[in-house]
């Protein structure tokens, strides 16, 4: 039976490509010359720190503008709330990697409004969907990339 897998992941290295032109951007803007201002990636964290409200607002755009560039979706990207540390300002954006259980559900639960002749199974951080045709599985592609899910989505795995 034909199935796929359904999954939100982000390619790290693009990533550590993306912070990395985004602090390469940060140096030659005149706007950010002589400011404390820069970017470090931990793990599954990106860590920004500037000087002003404003200049943290600014390096989200760049960086979501950087990770458009490198072909990351920037709704994988979940920001934090700013914290005060002495004279800088700090804000953490997390990279949202996997299916939370509350929007794996929620996914199951639009396949089986559709009466599709598909069945959707929880695996994890993913999503199985299994069916007798592959034009099931495509249509069933279809509807997830319309729906307006909070993550983005990417489909791997496809067998026959």
């Amino acid at each position: 039976m034909p199935t796929f897998d359904v999954v939100s992941e982000v390619d790290w290295h693009e990533v550590t490509n993306a912070v990395d032109q985004a602090n390469r951007e940060l140096s030659t803007r005149f706007d950010f010359r002589g400011v404390d201002a820069r970017f470090e990636r931990n793990d599954e964290v990106i860590r920004l720190t500037a000087e002003a409200d404003i200049q943290l607002d600014q390096m989200i755009d760049i960086l979501r503008s950087k990770f458009v560039a490198r072909k990351i979706d920037p709704r994988a990207l979940d920001v934090a709330d700013q914290e005060h540390v002495g004279k800088l300002l700090h804000r953490n954006v997390r990279i949202q990697q996997g299916i939370e259980s509350l929007l794996a559900k929620k996914i199951v639960k639009m396949i089986k409004d559709r009466k599709m002749k598909v069945q959707a199974a929880i695996q994890g951080e993913k999503l199985r969907v299994t069916g007798k045709k592959r034009d099931d599985l495509q249509e069933v592609m279809a509807m997830l990339r319309e729906a307006e899910l909070e993550v983005p989505l990417q489909f791997n795995n496809f067998r026959d």
